[in-house]
């Protein structure tokens, strides 16, 4: 944990939020800033800055097991959900603790990328 990372104190229950899903490994929470009618973040509850960061096999693992009962208990387990894990800057992390995104309850499309200014 580091002391001023917001997703440390909200996974260690420094900052409230409520769960969705949460193990001894993960925490599942609503994102505050919702790209779809179901936005959630699965964060572990040990530091890592990003993917590449050398994460331990089981933190990952534990992540990818979340992403389904996550799923199901927002209800977008049969309609479908996207999975995003971004990794630095120009992927649009804005906060350096690993996590990923579970998207859904509504059509998202094929594309993944919004098109470049002036496309």
């Amino acid at each position: 944990m580091t002391d001023e990372c917001v997703f440390c104190m909200i996974a260690n229950g420094e900052i409230p939020a409520t769960a969705v899903y949460e193990d001894e490994t993960v925490f599942a929470f609503d994102d505050i800033a919702p790209q779809a009618p179901v936005h959630v973040l699965i964060v572990p509850r040990a530091h890592h800055s990003d993917i590449s960061d050398d994460v331990p096999d089981d933190v990952l693992l534990a992540l990818m097991r979340a992403v389904p009962k996550v799923a199901a208990a927002k209800g977008v387990a049969a309609s479908g959900y996207r999975v995003i894990a971004n990794t630095g800057e120009d992927a649009g992390q804005t906060v350096h603790h690993l996590h990923v995104h579970v998207i859904g309850g509504r059509p998202l499309g094929e594309g993944m990328v919004r098109p470049m200014e002036g496309e």
